[in-house]
């Protein structure tokens, strides 16, 4: 199976010159990278080609490198179940220039691009309707970015004992904690309440 990956990404770099910035195999999953402009004729090529044959969008998610001057990958994951395959399709992005919408070739695609817009503020020209699908109606910002701050932004939401929507600031908290990563194999941790009696019940029989 990872020889035929490996046959399929040549067959693809060899169709889709314009285009196609190359793959890499690893773990026996094939990864292909390509320019931003060409992504709609690259996911048409995928999914009508009689040798590929990715017909199902599994999804398209970001990755946020803040440090790079296009700080997004828009990842795209697509399956053959003819060929019984997976294949993943990557480009980068930046903040202002919109990626193409591939709404026309993969329907499901509409919902999807329009969660990377929410989470991560990508634009997509040509999308029938981008807005927000998960935040709240007013929120500002995208949550999924590396440089969001958990706390400093407001939500609106609908308050069911005022009976109206209400304006509140967001405050994420996390308790900290202690973690002890010691194995419980190889021994009982200090304080551990499943510990008492444990040493009594290690004991042979008939001893004290």
């Amino acid at each position: 199976m990872n020889e035929n990956l490996e046959e399929l990404g040549n067959f693809i770099s060899a169709k889709m010159a314009a285009g196609f910035l190359g793959s890499t195999f690893v773990n026996g999953e094939l990864t292909i990278m390509v320019s931003r402009e060409s992504i709609p004729r690259v996911c048409k090529f995928l999914r009508d080609d009689a040798r590929c044959r990715f017909e199902v969008l599994i999804d398209i998610c970001g990755v946020d490198w803040p440090g790079r001057e296009n700080r997004f990958d828009v990842v795209y994951h697509l399956l053959s179940p003819r060929i019984n395959q997976r294949i993943r399709v990557k480009l980068e992005t930046n903040e202002m220039t919109p990626v193409p919408s591939i709404v026309d070739v993969f329907s499901s695609a509409n919902w999807m691009e329009r969660e990377a817009y929410d989470m991560y503020g990508v634009l997509f020209s040509g999308h029938p309707d981008l807005r927000r699908i998960l935040t709240d109606y007013g929120f500002d910002g995208h949550p999924l970015r590396k440089d969001f701050p958990l706390t400093g932004y407001w939500e609106v939401r609908y308050d069911d004992e005022k009976k109206r929507v209400v304006r509140e600031p967001v405050a994420l908290m996390q308790a900290y904690r202690t973690f002890d990563f010691e194995s419980p194999w190889e021994g009982i941790l200090p304080g551990d309440e499943k510990a008492s009696g444990s040493e009594e019940s290690d004991k042979p029989a008939g001893k004290t």
